[in-house]
């Protein structure tokens, strides 16, 4: 339903004819599925190998050369020559061809590979109400009618729209899909906004986006191709491949080389057209042969059979340069139409930042007799990683920040009152969060400020591996305290 998000709650489930109480049926759910299909991203098919090599030599340049090495090597054979010296010209353009064309398959296979990474967003699981009680079912089970409860942590698993809070807020991450760096509160009521965007619907869960914040229940209105993953997924898939200014230019080259080189081929071999009937020839046949030859070996030498090897290692240096950014490059032309851009337009959301938050500054109260009554500190690094230092106002680094009383209850309370969780990933070798990004923030304050005990020994933190790093002086002062919550949910068993 693309007008959910302007209905009433009652509108959206009675038109998918659910109890919000009971859920599903089963025989609603294979109604459902039979209608709607399964909550998998279709997988593209893939370009077979064979048309991704004959792509890398759809150019007009690259033609010439083979054309060239073909017809370097038929009037060798003509010639009588045989051995190395009739196939060492042609090997060189081949060899270099096949390199540009090994580059461009790897690359172009890379980037198909990228695009089936959205998969990754989605859900892996989900807990939804069905016959009256609440299961966890894979993810990929999910029919449009399921009422589906999300709460900290979990990965939406389906666009939904919102039915009941379970908590006074819920609020979402979901900068993958628009950008905005702070999650996004969300709430039941409709929006009457006609054609709203997806910032405007604060009633819709979006499917790969993560709660940060709050639980509540929500109604599956889309699923695989039709969710808002999905449509980016397809709009991917729609674009029209488009010739990027050094294609352009390089094709232009190409034909006016083309012409230029036919001209001087035709030009050499009509001059001496005097000469075909001299006797060292042995004919005025052989004597056409030799002149032509000569006219071809011209042409093979004014040919710059470098020129697409060094285009082509250039840009494959951008691509893996950008590979290493998270960049998604499907082919390697378009490398170079970044560095044909002048202008980067956008918008207030912060699209080009990592979404990642830091604490800079802290302002603790040192006394109520005293003068000043307070204390600023600011605090290096801007990643997640629990790497930086602390420093005083007067610019000196702190030796031992846990001998600061008003720094040790400010990291306690900052590891105490957090619901969000910091935690190192050895194969992207980068620290991933789950949570809001400012609890996060305070989470590495925490592992900047360090431990009372580690005082006479700073280097005994950095003995320890990433993984226990990432959040080792937060686990010590949860182990320290019991954190007591309210029950304000049942889960009914099912028999």
């Amino acid at each position: 339903m693309e007008d959910a998000y302007a209905k009433s709650v009652a509108e959206v489930l009675e038109a998918f004819g659910v109890d919000q109480t009971k859920g599903l049926s089963d025989s609603q759910v294979e109604q459902h599925a039979r209608l709607y299909g399964k909550n998998v991203l279709p997988q593209e098919e893939s370009t077979p190998f064979w048309k991704l090599v004959l792509k890398q030599f759809d150019d007009l340049l690259v033609k010439i050369l083979i054309a060239a090495a073909v017809i370097s090597f038929l009037l060798a054979r003509m010639n009588g020559e045989t051995g190395l010296s009739a196939f060492l010209e042609p090997s060189v353009i081949f060899m270099i061809l096949a390199a540009n064309a090994a580059v461009g398959v790897i690359t172009e296979t890379n980037a198909e590979k990228a695009l089936e990474e959205l998969r990754a967003y989605q859900a892996d699981i989900a807990t939804v109400l069905r016959n009256g009680c609440f299961s966890i079912l894979p993810a990929t089970e999910l029919v449009p009618g399921d009422i589906v409860e999300v709460g900290v942590g979990c990965k939406v698993p389906a666009d939904m729209r919102m039915v009941e809070m379970l908590s006074h807020q819920l609020r979402v991450d979901q900068a993958i899909l628009t950008g905005e760096s702070c999650s996004v509160a969300k709430e039941v009521e409709s929006t009457p906004a006609m054609n709203a965007v997806y910032q405007d619907k604060t009633n819709i869960l979006f499917s790969g986006t993560v709660v940060v914040a709050g639980r509540a229940r929500a109604i599956v209105i889309g699923i695989g191709s039709n969710t808002a993953m999905g449509s980016i997924r397809d709009a991917m898939l729609r674009t029209e491949d488009e010739a990027t200014p050094l294609k352009k230019k390089l094709d232009e080259f190409g034909t006016f080389l083309a012409k230029v080189i036919a001209g001087i081929c035709i030009l050499v071999w009509v001059v001496n057209i005097g000469h075909f009937r001299d006797p060292s020839h042995g004919g005025f046949v052989r004597g056409a042969i030799h002149y032509f030859k000569v006219a071809v070996a011209l042409a093979v030498a004014a040919i710059p059979e470098g020129l697409p090897a060094v285009v082509t290692t250039c840009l494959a240096l951008g691509t893996k340069r950008m590979a290493r950014l998270n960049a998604i490059v499907r082919s390697l032309p378009s490398v170079e139409t970044l560095g044909c851009t002048t202008v980067i337009c956008s918008d207030k959301t912060g699209t080009l930042t990592t979404n990642m938050m830091s604490v800079s500054k802290v302002c603790v109260v040192r006394s109520v007799h005293q003068r000043p009554m307070t204390d600023e500190y600011s605090i290096s690094g801007t990643t997640f990683a629990p790497d930086g230092f602390i420093y005083d106002a007067d610019g000196l680094q702190l030796e031992f920040p846990p001998q600061s009383p008003c720094l040790l209850h400010l990291a306690m309370c900052s590891a105490l009152c957090n619901e969000s969780t910091l935690q190192y990933n050895p194969d992207k070798k980068s620290y991933e969060k789950i949570g809001e990004s400012t609890e996060v923030a305070l989470r590495v304050l925490v592992e900047k400020v360090g431990l009372p005990g580690f005082d006479s020994m700073p280097s005994s933190l950095n003995m320890l591996t990433k993984h226990e790093r990432a959040s080792y002086c937060n686990h010590y002062w949860e182990n320290q305290f019991r954190k007591k919550t309210p029950r304000n949910y049942v889960f009914k068993r099912c028999p």
